[in-house]
């Protein structure tokens, strides 16, 4: 079904300059252009709208259940056969950055796939009220509020761990 894969395709593209777009507002906003920065702001959002509604067009959403094991099941792929060849290829062409970002990601993955794990076998019986603490610079995920013990990935302090 040709459509189907139209609405996949366009969530993917939508999904992607959302990202950029962000990534530009954030740099129009160091170089002082806070009206451009803005404006990729709103056109980033208007790009989730779009991304959103070719989602659930193309029946990408489920029951929570349904979509915690996805989630879970996304994660396990980014951390078992995405990241490791990235890594690796990265440390052969000697590209620390890029080394350095994958595993961070890669380690990251493994515990989002974790906590969705976690969230599918409590579904229902988890009391209300659960924060998550997000590392701004590794992506680790902590379940409740943070120690006093660095990111275990990426050693940040847990001072600049955003809650959620």
């Amino acid at each position: 079904m040709k459509t189907q894969e139209n609405l996949a395709t366009a969530f993917a593209g939508e999904s992607q300059a959302n990202r950029k777009y962000l990534c530009f507002a954030e740099q129009a906003e160091k170089e002082g252009f806070a009206n451009i920065a803005r404006l990729f702001r709103a056109t980033a959002e208007a790009e989730t709208i779009h991304a959103f509604a070719e989602f659930k067009a193309k029946g990408g959403v489920g029951t929570t259940a349904e979509n915690l094991k996805a989630a879970k099941d996304g994660e396990t792929y980014e951390f078992t056969e995405m990241y490791p060849p990235m890594l690796e290829t990265a440390k052969a062409e000697g590209d620390e950055k890029a080394a350095r970002i994958f595993n961070y990601a890669n380690e990251a993955e493994k515990v989002h796939a974790r906590l969705y794990e976690e969230a599918l076998a409590n579904l229902g019986s988890e009391p209300e009220g659960q924060d998550y603490y997000l590392c701004p610079i590794c992506g680790y995920i902590h379940k409740g509020a943070p120690s006093t013990s660095p990111c275990p990935i990426c050693g940040a302090k847990p001072s600049i761990f955003k809650k959620f």
